[in-house]
């Protein structure tokens, strides 16, 4: 006799999935992500996938103020993980770009990761592991719709 799972309630699963995050944060905290700080991690990671953002757009992104997210991309830049680069549209305004040694460094924290993923996912069976990945699949095309959605200021979402 196969056991009934009601279906679960969204409530249910934000609940789930922000323990899974925290989990993940104490899990991917013992990867260090020195010389950045997680801020610095914040932008790059944005910059990544919206490459060459002006400075007002990165900081609506982080929800902060452009001084503030100047700061960041001064640390960043001194590092040698962010570029500046003068629009060519208007040479007052400055795009910024993740930079060949930032990309380098995401892509270390990335395999850091993932390794510490890997051994947790070692104590899951294959249907466990197939579950996940299918749910997660539907969770970022949900959240990457929702993103661009916000983005574009419509602000609507669906239950």
């Amino acid at each position: 006799m196969s056991s009934f799972r009601p279906r679960p309630e969204p409530d249910e699963v934000a609940r789930v999935t922000s323990t899974a995050a925290e989990l993940l944060e104490v899990l991917w905290g013992r990867a260090t992500t020195a010389p950045v700080s997680a801020s610095q991690l914040r932008v790059l990671l944005v910059l990544e996938h919206r490459e060459g953002v002006s400075l007002r757009t990165l900081a609506e992104a982080l929800a902060s103020t452009p001084p503030s997210a100047s700061r960041l991309c001064d640390r960043l830049q001194a590092a040698g993980f962010v570029e500046r680069v003068a629009s060519p549209a208007d040479r007052r305004e400055v795009r910024l770009h993740v930079s060949g040694r930032g990309h380098a460094f995401l892509a270390g924290l990335r395999t850091r990761r993932e390794g510490a993923l890997q051994a947790v996912l070692d104590h899951m069976d294959a249907p466990q592991r197939t579950a996940l990945l299918e749910g997660l699949e539907a969770f970022c095309v949900a959240a990457a719709a929702q993103m661009h959605d916000d983005a574009q200021g419509s602000g609507t979402r669906t239950a």
